[in-house]
Protein backbone atom coordinates (compact mmCIF):
# COMPACT_ATOMS: atom_id res chain seq x y z
CA UNK A 1 0.00 0.00 0.00
CA UNK A 2 1.46 3.24 -0.99
CA UNK A 3 1.10 6.20 1.53
CA UNK A 4 0.77 8.62 -1.48
CA UNK A 5 -2.69 7.06 -2.34
CA UNK A 6 -4.14 7.91 1.39
CA UNK A 7 -5.13 10.86 2.69
CA UNK A 8 -3.51 12.73 5.76
CA UNK A 9 -6.39 11.64 7.73
CA UNK A 10 -6.40 8.54 6.56
CA UNK A 11 -2.81 7.45 7.66
CA UNK A 12 -3.74 9.19 10.80
CA UNK A 13 -6.03 6.63 11.39
CA UNK A 14 -3.47 3.72 10.70
CA UNK A 15 -2.04 0.79 13.49
CA UNK A 16 1.08 2.06 14.06
CA UNK A 17 2.21 -1.31 15.34
CA UNK A 18 1.47 -2.78 11.49
CA UNK A 19 3.64 0.45 9.93
CA UNK A 20 6.35 -0.03 12.76
CA UNK A 21 6.95 -3.75 11.33
CA UNK A 22 6.41 -3.15 7.56
CA UNK A 23 9.60 -0.37 8.46
CA UNK A 24 11.25 -2.99 10.09
CA UNK A 25 11.05 -6.04 7.74
CA UNK A 26 12.05 -3.29 5.08
CA UNK A 27 15.36 -2.17 6.76
CA UNK A 28 16.62 -5.35 8.46
CA UNK A 29 16.31 -6.87 4.97
CA UNK A 30 17.85 -3.71 2.95
CA UNK A 31 20.34 -3.24 5.56
CA UNK A 32 21.57 -7.19 5.34
CA UNK A 33 21.25 -7.33 1.44
CA UNK A 34 23.94 -4.26 1.18
CA UNK A 35 26.43 -6.07 4.16
CA UNK A 36 25.97 -9.30 2.06
CA UNK A 37 27.01 -7.71 -0.92
CA UNK A 38 29.98 -6.37 0.44
CA UNK A 39 30.56 -10.48 2.09
CA UNK A 40 29.61 -10.63 5.54
CA UNK A 41 26.21 -10.71 7.52
CA UNK A 42 24.70 -8.72 10.33
CA UNK A 43 24.88 -11.14 13.23
CA UNK A 44 28.77 -11.78 11.68
CA UNK A 45 29.01 -8.05 12.30
CA UNK A 46 27.53 -8.22 15.56
CA UNK A 47 29.52 -10.94 16.83
CA UNK A 48 33.10 -8.90 16.14
CA UNK A 49 31.22 -6.12 17.69
CA UNK A 50 30.22 -7.56 21.04
CA UNK A 51 33.79 -9.50 21.60
CA UNK A 52 35.65 -6.03 20.78
CA UNK A 53 36.57 -4.11 23.72
CA UNK A 54 36.75 -1.15 21.16
CA UNK A 55 32.92 -1.42 20.64
CA UNK A 56 30.64 -3.46 22.96
CA UNK A 57 32.47 -5.70 24.84
CA UNK A 58 33.57 -4.04 28.12
CA UNK A 59 36.92 -5.88 28.64
CA UNK A 60 37.56 -8.04 25.17
CA UNK A 61 37.18 -11.16 27.03
CA UNK A 62 35.77 -14.23 25.40
CA UNK A 63 32.11 -15.18 25.12
CA UNK A 64 30.37 -18.73 24.71
CA UNK A 65 28.11 -18.63 22.14
CA UNK A 66 24.90 -18.75 24.22
CA UNK A 67 26.75 -16.06 26.52
CA UNK A 68 27.05 -13.95 22.88
CA UNK A 69 23.33 -14.88 21.99
CA UNK A 70 22.28 -13.95 25.93
CA UNK A 71 23.75 -10.23 25.07
CA UNK A 72 22.26 -9.92 21.98
CA UNK A 73 18.75 -10.98 22.71
CA UNK A 74 17.35 -7.33 21.75
CA UNK A 75 17.90 -7.51 17.97
CA UNK A 76 18.79 -11.29 17.05
CA UNK A 77 16.31 -12.22 15.04
CA UNK A 78 15.25 -15.72 15.18
CA UNK A 79 16.46 -17.27 11.95
CA UNK A 80 20.12 -15.90 13.26
CA UNK A 81 22.10 -18.84 14.00
CA UNK A 82 25.34 -17.69 16.54
CA UNK A 83 27.32 -20.91 15.81
CA UNK A 84 26.85 -21.20 12.19
CA UNK A 85 27.68 -17.51 11.71
CA UNK A 86 30.56 -17.63 13.94
CA UNK A 87 32.09 -20.11 12.02
CA UNK A 88 33.34 -18.52 8.87
CA UNK A 89 34.68 -15.60 11.02
CA UNK A 90 36.89 -18.90 13.07
CA UNK A 91 37.90 -19.65 9.20
CA UNK A 92 38.98 -16.18 8.19
CA UNK A 93 41.04 -15.83 11.29
CA UNK A 94 38.83 -13.48 12.58
CA UNK A 95 37.79 -15.20 15.89
CA UNK A 96 39.28 -18.03 17.69
CA UNK A 97 37.90 -20.73 20.00
CA UNK A 98 39.60 -21.47 23.26
CA UNK A 99 39.43 -24.89 25.13
CA UNK A 100 35.70 -23.71 27.27
CA UNK A 101 34.19 -23.10 23.45
CA UNK A 102 34.56 -19.02 23.88
CA UNK A 103 34.90 -17.36 20.78
CA UNK A 104 38.05 -14.80 21.21
CA UNK A 105 38.67 -11.49 18.38
CA UNK A 106 41.86 -11.93 16.85
CA UNK A 107 43.80 -8.54 15.66
CA UNK A 108 42.77 -9.40 12.37
CA UNK A 109 38.95 -9.49 13.51
CA UNK A 110 39.46 -6.50 15.09
CA UNK A 111 40.75 -4.94 11.80
CA UNK A 112 37.87 -6.51 9.69
CA UNK A 113 35.42 -4.88 12.29
CA UNK A 114 37.18 -1.25 11.90
CA UNK A 115 36.59 -1.57 8.41
CA UNK A 116 33.29 -3.23 8.41
CA UNK A 117 31.69 -0.29 10.37
CA UNK A 118 32.97 1.82 7.52
CA UNK A 119 30.00 0.26 5.07
CA UNK A 120 27.20 1.70 7.84
CA UNK A 121 27.28 5.77 6.92
CA UNK A 122 26.69 4.54 2.60
CA UNK A 123 23.77 2.33 4.18
CA UNK A 124 22.42 5.18 6.60
CA UNK A 125 22.89 7.34 3.69
CA UNK A 126 20.45 5.61 1.14
CA UNK A 127 18.23 4.44 3.93
CA UNK A 128 17.64 7.94 4.86
CA UNK A 129 17.76 9.84 1.07
CA UNK A 130 15.04 12.20 1.18
CA UNK A 131 14.41 12.50 4.63
CA UNK A 132 16.04 15.50 6.19
CA UNK A 133 17.25 15.06 10.19
CA UNK A 134 14.21 17.55 11.50
CA UNK A 135 11.79 14.89 9.85
CA UNK A 136 14.10 12.19 11.22
CA UNK A 137 14.11 12.95 14.46
CA UNK A 138 10.61 13.82 15.03
CA UNK A 139 9.60 10.76 13.50
CA UNK A 140 12.08 9.15 16.19
CA UNK A 141 10.19 11.10 19.21
CA UNK A 142 6.56 10.25 17.96
CA UNK A 143 7.48 6.36 17.93
CA UNK A 144 9.31 7.31 21.70
CA UNK A 145 6.16 8.62 22.69
CA UNK A 146 4.28 5.86 21.19
CA UNK A 147 6.77 3.36 23.12
CA UNK A 148 5.90 4.91 26.42
CA UNK A 149 2.39 5.58 25.75
CA UNK A 150 2.11 1.44 25.42
CA UNK A 151 3.82 1.15 28.74
CA UNK A 152 7.36 -0.10 26.89
CA UNK A 153 10.90 1.63 27.91
CA UNK A 154 13.64 2.63 25.32
CA UNK A 155 17.11 1.98 26.13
Amino acid sequence: MSTQQISDAELASQPAAYWTGVAYEALIAFTRARQAEKGYTQPQFWLLRNLSKNDISPDGAGMTVPELRAAMASYLRPEDDLAAEAAPLVERGWLTRDADQRLWLTEEGEQARVDLARNAPAIRAALHAGIDDADYVTALKVLHRLIHNAGGTIG
